[in-house]
């Protein structure tokens, strides 16, 4: 049987460039990418992660300590969204504290992950851009590293956020720290010179051998953002720039804490639906 066959081929590697991509290639290739590559990154950082924490990036900021989306108290009842949910940690953390999480996310494998943990919520198969909800169906919506970086259109996303949020509810995100992609993406030492001009918006592709992008991170500056951010009709209450803590001594890609004590890797936007 073919399936029973050896390849003996070399893998292809993927070739990194900055080009232009839209909505539909970077949507293609953020799913195709997640469904490959679900195991190993579930293999590499779950435990980080773990099962039911609510971290919202590398530094290991944990919303028990954050509260960014308010008291924990405070959160029994709510009906949150979490965008980009990977394997809803996030969502299984809200849950056990009493409030009522769907969990969204664009590849099948991450949610197949979710169901192996296990999770007493809905997960919902979905782009971010065209949210599967009626209007004011939720009382908040996060996302911790999910869907926004790899949206060609972040503010078509926001303002669906903003669709199906009540009056009064808080959208919190987070991203990799805009300033971070001036610099080489190693966590030593040679990560430490500015490499690229900060204000370059051209989209990192990874591409294969026929040109098609399996992989695209779209960069945004600080000020394009938070532009973002109001253009959805949302108001920014806050940006937080998590610190570095000296307990975190792992490297993730790279993040690494030689890097995290000099400069910001993450970026999450605080914002309310009026």
């Amino acid at each position: 049987m073919i399936n029973d066959m050896i390849d003996d081929s070399p893998e292809y590697e993927p070739e990194a460039t900055r080009r232009a991509t839209d909505e539909t290639e970077s949507s293609r290739a953020s799913r195709g990418w997640w469904d490959r590559n679900a195991d190993e990154y579930q293999n590499e950082h779950g435990g980080f992660l773990g099962d039911d924490r609510f971290v919202w990036g590398p530094e290991g900021l944990d919303e028990a300590e954050a509260a960014l989306l308010g008291p924990a108290e405070s959160l029994k009842g709510l009906d949150v969204l979490e965008i980009g949910a990977g394997a809803a940690q996030c969502s299984r953390w809200l849950a056990a504290r009493g409030a009522r999480p769907v969990a969204l996310d664009l590849s099948h494998r991450q949610l197949q992950h979710a169901l192996r943990i296990g999770c007493g919520f809905p997960l919902v198969e979905a782009d971010a851009g065209t949210l599967p909800f009626a209007d004011g169906s939720f009382d908040l919506a996060c996302s911790a590293y999910g869907a926004v970086p790899f949206v060609a259109d972040p503010v078509r996303v926001m303002r669906e956020v903003r669709r199906v949020l009540r009056p009064g509810g808080r959208w919190v995100f987070s991203v990799t720290h805009p300033i971070r992609w001036a610099f080489p993406d190693e966590p030593g030492p040679e990560g430490l010179s500015v490499a690229a001009s900060y204000f370059d918006r051209t989209p990192y592709v990874e591409q294969d051998e026929t040109g098609r992008a399996v992989y695209v991170e779209h960069h945004r500056t600080v000020g394009d953002r938070v532009r973002d951010v109001v253009a959805a009709g949302f108001r920014l209450v806050d940006l937080v720039e998590p610190e570095w803590p000296d307990w975190n001594t792992q490297e993730w890609g790279g993040w690494s804490p030689l890097r995290g004590h000099l400069i910001p890797g993450t970026a999450i936007f605080v914002c309310v639906r009026d």
